[in-house]
């Protein structure tokens, strides 16, 4: 149940292709051994209301949250983490180059104990392989 959240401050619209980062950075969560390919789900969130640093209109951010069960290994869970941010640093670079931007991803433990979940995509995605 590997859950990827992109938030983003609004500023950034015009100089980077949001749909593009959804897919690379969901392309890059497929890629990762550790995580079920029919748990990823990827969205981005716009940010219109923020403050960063001191304020400048200039300046923009970009955060990654990957929310995941319990159960991996310390180890593993910084080579995710690697692999993602990696990913994302790529992504964004020619805009970091260029304006203050804030990067950071965290990833997060789900407490099975206040979870509640349903699904029938796995289903789904053996009936198409079929």
């Amino acid at each position: 149940m590997p859950h990827l959240t992109i938030e983003y401050s609004s500023n950034l619209d015009a100089e980077i292709d949001i749909g593009r980062l959804v897919a690379a950075m969901h392309e890059s969560a497929i890629g990762i051994e550790a995580l079920p390919i029919g748990g990823i789900r990827t969205r981005a969130v716009r940010r219109d209301f923020y403050e960063i640093a001191d304020g400048h209109p200039d300046n923009t951010f970009i955060n990654v949250t990957l929310r995941i069960a319990e159960g991996r290994s310390l180890d593993v869970r910084k080579r995710i983490g690697e692999t993602l941010f990696r990913t994302l640093r790529t992504t964004v670079n020619s805009v970091y180059e260029k304006r203050p931007m804030a990067l950071s991803l965290e990833i997060q433990e789900i407490d099975p104990e206040t979870r509640w979940k349903q699904g029938n995509i796995r289903e789904y995605m053996a009936r198409r392989s079929n």
